[in-house]
Order: C-alpha cells, then structure tokens, then sequence
C-alpha cells in the first residue's frame, strides 16, 4: 500500500512542471521619465491573460496604460516607434460599443510615493503567437505609461497624453 502511495505522488509532482512549462510568459522592463519597473504578462489555464505591474518614480494620479502595436522604445521620439494601440480591430475606449481595443487597460493610479503595484486579467490579447490579437508577434508588443488618464472614451487613444515610460514585451521562448 505505500508504494503505491509513493508512486502516485510521484506522478503528480512530475505532472505539475510540465503544466507550468506549457504556460506562456513575458517581462518588460519600463523606463522613461524617471518611471522604472516590470510589466508580466502571463497567460492562465483558464485563457486569461493575468498582467502584474511594479513601478516606481511615477508621477501622482491616474495614467493611461496601453499594449501598443509595436515592440519599440525609442525615447529619442517620445516613444512614438511603439505605433498605436493594439486595436484587435476595434474602437478605443469601454465607453465606445464598438470597443475596447485590445492593447486597452485600467488606468493605473499613483500615490505621493510614486509607486505603482497592480495585478489584473485581461482576455483582450493573447500570447499564442497563432491567436489573433497576439502580442506575440515576431518584434513584441510595447506597453506604454502614459502622463494622465484614460477617458475610456476619445478617439483614437483615450486622451491620455505623452507617453512617459515604455517597455517591450517580447515573445515568450
């Protein structure tokens, strides 16, 4: 009776690795402005994406925070290289009925500290390269922070004005 326990056992702890390898994942480091952290982004069994959001240095107050279309940074144009939001073929904002983009998330609020710590699910995009929209394209994806909110509403990008900080995601290996 206990080998038989024991090998049992032994088959689940063998099991949950290769659960946790079919599991995709993808890290960013922000900076821009002052503002450094991660952004990760990891798919669920459940085919929720969850994001996880750790950032310092950041203006007090909300700001827009977006999956743009490319996977560039270039602080030179203000992080304009990152193109447009990730549209997955709809309008911006959850106040549109033809919304929201894909690349569309909550905006992020900063105390007096500068710091920034939020976790949430999206089923926006995905990270299966074969799913549409990805952000698992051959160059990423950049998710940008933005200097004030998100109206959820104006188009084309919610009025949320520059972009402070980027960081790319890139495919998960």
């Amino acid at each position: 009776m206990k080998t038989l326990i024991a090998l049992a056992s032994t088959v689940t702890l063998i099991a949950i690795p290769t659960l946790a390898q079919d599991m995709r994942t993808t890290k960013a480091t922000l900076s821009g402005n002052g503002v450094s952290g991660t952004v990760t982004v990891s798919e669920t069994a459940s085919g929720m994406v969850h994001v996880t959001i750790e950032l310092k240095g950041v203006p007090a107050g909300a700001h827009g925070f977006h999956v743009h279309e490319n996977g560039l940074c270039d602080a030179d144009d203000g992080f304009k290289s990152a193109g447009g939001h990730l549209t997955g073929g709809m309008n911006h904002g959850v106040e549109d009925s033809d919304g929201p983009h894909a690349g569309d998330l909550p905006n992020l609020h900063a105390g007096e500290d500068g710091i920034i710590q939020v976790e949430y699910f999206t089923d926006g995009f995905s990270l299966d390269p074969d799913a549409s929209p990805t952000i698992s394209g051959p160059d990423g994806a950049a998710v940008i922070l933005h200097a004030g909110a998100d109206d959820y509403a104006s188009q084309p990008s919610g009025d949320a004005g520059d972009r402070l900080a980027c960081g790319v995601l890139y495919p998960p290996q």
